[in-house]
């Protein structure tokens, strides 16, 4: 079993300092989105530097150097760290600060992207009703996607072979979450972040969810 220093020291050599200078079925209606990424993406938006939310900047999104030989398009979660690598095929990876799940809820693993959504319903799973019935029971039947909606702008769905697991990369309104604990399984993102990140995402890519919390071997 892998020592938590011997975590941290490999997630950390996965990458670098910072380097400076086909869309699945959809769950709202496409003349929407338009207006709705306008009201999630901040005014003078940049990716780089704008950040009404407030969160530490290291959780902005920013190129960054990644070792050799990880995959092009695949996609590395660094549950310690926060971050979300988008590997390039240049080398180098896209990194954005996200949100992990709370205490045991968060599940590492290797899965595959096969749906991806802009603006999707959501509808929680029957053990996010069972946990806490007082909140979720009330949504059972699902949400319609919108700026409010807890699966936000943009999800990527992942599944283990045909298997759809019910974890999500997806967008959140609630950005500050953004760097802890706090979902009920899926990773979030900033929406304005995840609208960058959709395009590039293509389905059948990998998503690398590395362990929270690790421990050391007796």
């Amino acid at each position: 079993m892998l020592t938590r220093r011997h975590f941290i020291m490999t997630g950390t050599a996965l990458f670098s300092t910072p380097i400076t200078g086909a869309a699945f079925a959809q769950d709202a209606s496409p003349s929407q989105w338009a207006a709705w990424d306008a009201r999630v993406t901040p005014a003078n938006y940049d990716p780089a530097t704008t950040n009404p939310w407030g969160f530490h900047p290291r959780y902005l999104p920013q190129r960054v150097q990644a070792n050799d030989g990880l995959t092009p398009g695949d996609i590395h979660v660094d549950a310690i760290a926060r971050y979300l690598y988008h590997i390039q095929a240049d080398g180098t990876a896209m990194r954005y600060g996200v949100s992990i799940a709370r205490g045991n809820l968060y599940e590492h693993g290797t899965y595959t992207i096969r749906r991806k959504a802009k603006w999707p319903k959501w509808t929680p799973t029957k053990d996010m009703i069972a946990r806490d019935p007082a909140q979720f029971e009330q949504f059972a039947d699902g949400v319609p996607g919108g700026p409010t909606n807890p699966l936000g702008s943009r999800a990527l769905y992942l599944f283990v072979g045909n298997r759809d697991t019910y974890l999500r990369i997806h967008g959140t309104p609630h950005p500050r979450s953004i760097g802890g604990r706090a979902s009920s399984g899926c990773v979030r993102m900033v929406m304005a972040h995840i609208i960058g990140l959709y395009d590039q995402v293509e389905p059948g890519a990998q998503a690398i969810l590395y362990p929270a919390e690790v421990t050391a071997s007796s």
